[in-house]
């Protein structure tokens, strides 16, 4: 008789006020499984989750764990019954250390009566999981210093350190170089190996046929099918998820001649021994490349004056620039998509309108006084034109799905008419059809003239969408490739320094 699996969601509801966000889903994860839920933002896989997770409650339906009804009233309850949910948006507490973070409620005391933290002991099996995933940091390294990559890594470290039976990773390769992907990937067969049952929620469906034993598809909160191991194909997979076809892959148009901007031996605060020289064409998309630490948002801050370079320069239409402070920067149209929409790219308590226009309030302003009609006015011009998907545009950005709040970022500068855009990571955690709309408007930027920087951990977004591309080394420019000669091997080679 076959056992009962570990986790099984019988017509699960749930609503929220105008949202019915599922409608009678089932879910079933056997030990040892690794299961993908797929499916465009808003489709209902993180409510599911956060169901499992206790973190939310169903209105209807049942979780049973090892076949008995359970109630899964709060996340302790989760923990207690073996399941770890490892968050795409990730919140750590930034004043603590790695092994702080990693062990968090759970420290090893010693002097009994006296119950004092064992750092030796906490730092040693701190590391014993921080090597299973191969990230390379002492235990005691501030989580502050850390970049958004190594954070998704000390948490899955912190899911491996509860021992759980079940692990949900939301987007756990979103922030991820193919090298620390492949890293992960192989963390996964390990722990199904060790019968820990897995749902993983990705937008890159690559990693889908690589990680998963079959995918479960959800559409506007409901079950749009399951695919099999051996059905696990990109049409498929995204004829389940959004009911039409998608084509995430183009030839970019062709870039006009002429280096319109130049990066000029540039160095970092971070890297201040190598320089960095490179140049974008007018209406050219150059693709940036590299692993974790390799320097690229580095560059990135340094063109916009976040964090000033402490030698070399650029030039823009052959001026030589003077780029202090961002809003330098933004004089002369050159304007940054952060890596962190949320942190650093939104402001996600106020409203589109008012994200769309606070870099440009001196447009709007009279006296001190913003002429609301004609801020109204341009915002939704730019949101129509990005076609961003909400009620109107005067609701919280931090309601919206990931690839609208990216559309927002990306509608606040559209709005300046940018001569330079540096987008860093820009489709980080957004699905499919967003991505989609994402690389039309990159395209469509580049075919009026823009010169576009896009910094990519997506292999498939850089090789798909880029004229050429500049790979990084530890704070080296390692080379530059040609399009016609773009493979995936011969950018890794350089990403980790050897030549092709």
């Amino acid at each position: 008789m076959t056992s009962a699996p570990l986790l099984q969601l019988r017509a699960i509801q749930k609503r929220f006020p105008g949202v019915h966000a599922l409608r009678g889903v089932d879910l079933d994860v056997r030990a040892g499984e690794v299961v993908a839920l797929l499916g465009e933002n808003g489709a209902g896989k993180s409510t599911l989750m956060k169901i499992v997770g206790g973190i939310e409650q169903p209105d209807s339906g049942e979780v049973l764990i090892d076949g008995t009804p359970t109630s899964m009233r709060d996340v302790h309850r989760a923990t207690d019954l073996g399941i770890a949910f490892i968050h795409q948006e990730l919140n750590p507490l930034d004043n603590l250390d790695v092994a702080g973070n990693v062990l968090l409620g759970r420290e090893p005391t010693q002097w009994g009566a006296l119950r004092l933290i064992d750092r030796v002991r906490m730092r040693d099996t701190v590391r014993t999981y921080l090597e299973r995933i191969g990230l390379d940091v002492s235990p005691d390294t501030p989580m502050a210093t850390l970049s958004i990559a190594a954070q998704q890594l000390v948490e899955i470290a912190k899911a491996l350190s509860l021992d759980a039976r079940l692990i949900i990773m939301d987007e756990p390769t979103s922030s991820l170089t193919l090298t620390e992907t492949s890293r992960l990937h192989d963390v996964v067969s390990s722990l199904r190996d060790r019968g820990v049952a897995i749902i993983y929620i990705t937008h890159r469906l690559g990693e889908v046929r690589t990680v998963a034993d079959r995918a479960v598809v959800l559409r506007d909160g409901a079950n749009a099918g399951t695919l099999a191991r051996d059905e696990l194909t990109h049409d498929r997979m995204i004829g389940l998820m959004v009911g039409r076809d998608i084509n995430l892959e183009y030839e970019p148009a062709g870039a006009q001649s002429g280096s319109d901007f130049i990066v000029e031996e540039l160095r970092t605060r971070r890297y201040p021994q190598h320089a960095v020289s490179f140049a974008i064409g007018r209406g050219e998309i150059v693709g940036m490349a590299g692993l974790i630490g390799a320097g690229r948002s580095e560059i990135a801050r340094a063109i916009f004056g976040i964090e000033p370079p402490v030698g070399g320069a650029v030039s823009l239409h052959g001026q030589r620039l003077r780029i202090a402070q961002p809003a330098a920067a933004i004089r002369h149209g050159i304007f940054l998509v952060p890596e962190d929409r949320r942190l650093a790219g939104l402001v996600v308590d106020f409203s589109i309108r008012e994200n769309v226009s606070l870099p440009a309030l001196h447009r709007y302003s009279r006296h001190g006084l913003i002429a609301a009609a004609q801020e109204r006015q341009a915002a939704a011009a730019v949101c129509d034109q990005l076609q961003v998907r909400a009620p109107s545009i005067d609701v919280r950005v931090a309601t919206l799905s990931g690839g609208n709040q990216q559309k927002v970022v990306l509608a606040k500068w559209l709005a300046l008419g940018p001569k330079v855009l540096v987008v860093d990571e820009p489709t980080r955690g957004i699905d499919v059809g967003a991505k989609a709309e994402i690389y039309r408007l990159l395209r469509s930027l580049a075919h009026e003239g823009v010169s576009i920087l896009m910094i990519s951990s997506d292999m498939e977004e850089i090789l798909h969408v880029s004229h050429r591309v500049a790979v990084m080394h530890e704070g080296r420019l390692t080379g530059i490739v040609e399009r016609v000669d773009c493979t995936e091997q011969r950018i890794m080679a350089l990403a980790v320094g050897q030549q092709p």
